[in-house]
């Protein structure tokens, strides 16, 4: 949850100008393709999509998103299957070239006679396959084919990304995977400090040379009678500093767990040095560079959607959309100085380095033209206003 939070953090999206277009040509696309974009992100709610996802892909080391044309409402629909139903084919010799995909789930008996026109054998739940290429489609009801064609998209419409990726590896790495055996140590050496202070807080009573003991009980003003070369007294589980030892081996196992998650504990608010500045981004070094990694990832899965979702709306709308070219813009992990921020941007674009655009996309405005259109209507506004 914490790494999704600071992964997720800011994130969009932005379209430039093509390259080798008419300048007003080329801005109206690229306006257009974003409006076209924002829509299917409302419509499909794909801010809290992505962070659901994104949690799976945390938990069980890959995602997927599946990009469709709904016909009976005329839109894209966007949808994170489960990926322990996805399975894929891809080039022997170069793992990022899928070729097949297949995509596996259950439906209710009743369910099925519906969405296929076929009557299931039996009230059980019917398992459902959709077999994709770029030419063919496939669907299969539990062991019947059902339907196989043309592929209606011209493309596989699955975007499969892993969490982490291993080398030459095409399925990705949980992050529970680094951290699972030292929070079970954790737990158990929690368990056992626990059990140590439950029986120091209900005392031991140990008697020596006492052959028969009756009512001996632990409680305020109690009387015990012993023989006279009997000996009794309370069994002190603390004493020698024991617990100390206990204590100082959960902050080991509790080290191992942050250093093995990279998340450090001033992530999760605690910073007693009061770091900021420079030594703050040191310390939360490792979150920073765990988080970089995965953004990599993402901002190639992320563009892959988008250009799905363009492909399937030039298709189906023939709006032209082409080249499907975005740029992913992710904020700011740590908290950021937005007057200094500010400024840095002036200073860019000042020095002709940037493009208002750019520092507008960079800080966080979700449509720099219509903004900055709306800032000259104001400027010519102020300078017709007659002064009193």
């Amino acid at each position: 949850d914490k790494i999704t939070s600071y992964l997720l953090t800011g994130v969009d999206f932005a379209v430039d100008p093509p390259e080798g277009m008419a300048p007003a040509e080329g801005r109206a696309l690229a306006n257009r393709t974003e409006a076209a974009l924002r829509r299917v992100w409302e419509q499909n709610a794909l801010d809290q999509l992505d962070f659901e996802t994104e949690i799976d892909a945390a938990i069980l080391g890959d995602a997927a998103f599946k990009v469709t044309w709904d016909a009976a409402e005329a839109r894209v629909r966007v949808t994170a299957p489960d990926v322990q139903g996805l399975f894929a084919w891809w080039r022997g010799d170069d793992p990022a070239r899928v070729w097949r995909v297949a995509s596996r789930y259950t439906l209710a008996a009743e369910e099925a006679a519906a969405l296929f026109s076929m009557t299931p054998r039996g009230d059980a739940p019917c398992t459902v396959v959709e077999g994709w290429t770029d030419t063919e489609m496939e669907l299969w009801l539990d062991d019947r084919l059902v339907e196989r064609g043309p592929n209606p998209y011209g493309f596989i419409p699955f975007v499969l990304y892993a969490n982490l990726r291993e080398a030459k590896a095409f399925w990705g790495v949980s992050d529970l995977a680094a951290i699972m055996d030292p929070a079970r140590e954790l737990n158990r050496a929690l368990s056992q400090l626990s059990l140590i202070l439950e029986l120091s807080g209900n005392p031991i009573a140990v008697l020596e040379n006492v052959t028969d003991a009756h009512d001996i009980a632990v409680t305020p003003g109690a009387v015990w009678e012993i023989p006279p070369d009997a000996k009794a007294y309370l069994l002190d589980l603390l004493q020698g500093g024991g617990v100390r030892l206990h204590v100082d081996y959960i902050d080991l196992v509790y080290r191992t767990l942050h250093d093995l998650g990279e998340s450090p504990r001033t992530a999760f608010g605690e910073n007693r040095g009061g770091l900021s500045g420079v030594a703050l981004n040191t310390e939360l070094d490792p979150l920073l560079k765990k988080v970089q990694r995965k953004r990599l990832i993402r901002a190639a899965a992320y563009r892959r959607r988008n250009e799905l979702i363009l492909r399937l709306l030039e298709r189906f709308t023939g709006e032209p959309y082409a080249p499907y070219r975005t740029r992913i813009v992710w904020g700011p992990v740590l908290p950021q100085d937005r007057s200094r921020q500010v400024e840095d941007a002036r200073a860019l674009v000042g020095a002709g380095i940037t493009s208002r655009r750019r520092a507008a996309d960079d800080l966080g405005v979700e449509d720099p033209d219509a903004e900055f259109a709306r800032w000259l209507e104001e400027q010519v506004a102020i300078a017709g206003k007659p002064r009193e």
